[in-house]
C-alpha cells in the first residue's frame, strides 16, 4: 500500500506558506487564500449566504488587516489547526485541502 502524503516541511514565506510534500512536490498556498477558505461550519454558512453589500467590518477585523497565522499546530496525522489575527481559530484545515487549496512551485525529477 503507497505511504500516505504528507508535509515534510511547513515554512512561513512571505504572504503564504510554502509546504514540502512527501512525494517531492513543492506547494505555495497564500495566507489569505487559507483564510477565505476555513473549512469550519460558521465560514462555510458565511460563504453560502449572498455577498451583504453594506457590510461593516468590526473594528476586530480592521485591526487585524490582512490575514496572517498567530499559530498553526498538527491534528494528528492529518491535519492543521490555524489561529488567525483576526482571532478565528476553528477551521482544521486537512492535509488534502492543503494540498488542494495550494499551488505546486517545484516538481520531483522525473
Amino acid at each position: 500500500m503507497a505511504e500516505a502524503m504528507r508535509p515534510l516541511s511547513l515554512k512561513r514565506e512571505g504572504d503564504g506558506l510554502k509546504i514540502e510534500w512527501s512525494d517531492g512536490v513543492v506547494t505555495f498556498v497564500a495566507w489569505r487564500t487559507l483564510r477565505n477558505n476555513c473549512p469550519c461550519a460558521s465560514c462555510n454558512e458565511e460563504r453560502s449566504k449572498p455577498p451583504d453589500p453594506f457590510r461593516v467590518l468590526t473594528p476586530q477585523e480592521v485591526a487585524a488587516g490582512p490575514p496572517a497565522p498567530v499559530a498553526m499546530k498538527p491534528i494528528g496525522h492529518y491535519a492543521y489547526q490555524i489561529r488567525w489575527n483576526d482571532g478565528h481559530d476553528t477551521g482544521i484545515y486537512t492535509l488534502e485541502l492543503l494540498r488542494s487549496l495550494s499551488e505546486a512551485i517545484e516538481q520531483p525529477p522525473a
